[in-house]
């Protein structure tokens, strides 16, 4: 099962459409996960449309429509692997202790909110995982996206894009 891991999209603030890069991996992934900052409905209609499974929640920047669409925490499981999507895990430091404890019946947890790319596993082997953002790079070098594969229960081949 290919996945493709976005966030911080902030459609049309940030930028007026994702990058082309992304749409192909939408066409190419089984499961698009979104983990918030959506900012228009619009993007979440066309994601609905696009892709085979999309799974989201809402972010700090997304208004009343998106929030009443959407969940503030989404939970699937998929290949046998327990999935979370937030938008929101604080601080950087104690994040991987924090999220250990408020996440323990999950295996991967994908979130968002920093614009930070982001891939660490927790002693407990929750696996944290930020796709960054394809529209809106902040302090970072570049906007980025994830791609990752599921298999019989495994994450294999989490891969950074760089745009």
């Amino acid at each position: 099962m290919r996945l493709l891991l976005i966030a911080d999209t902030h459609v049309p603030k940030r930028a007026r459409d994702l990058p082309v890069p992304v749409w192909d991996a939408v066409d190419q992934a089984d499961v698009v996960v979104h983990a918030g900052d959506w900012v228009d409905p619009s993007l979440l209609d066309t994601l609905s449309a696009r892709a085979r499974l999309l799974v989201g929640c809402w972010g700090n920047n997304d208004g009343a429509e998106l929030r009443r669409r959407l969940p503030e925490r989404a939970d699937v499981t998929l290949e046998g692997l327990r999935f979370t999507v937030v938008h929101e895990t604080g601080a950087a430091t104690g994040r991987e202790a924090r999220m250990a404890k408020a996440y323990p019946d999950t295996d991967v947890l994908v979130f968002g909110h920093s614009h930070i790319p982001w891939d660490t596993t927790t002693k407990t082997g929750l696996r944290l995982l930020n796709p960054g953002s394809p529209t809106d790079r902040r302090r970072q070098p570049s906007c980025t996206y994830m791609t990752a594969d599921v298999a019989g229960g495994v994450l294999s081949g989490v891969t950074l894009h760089e745009l």
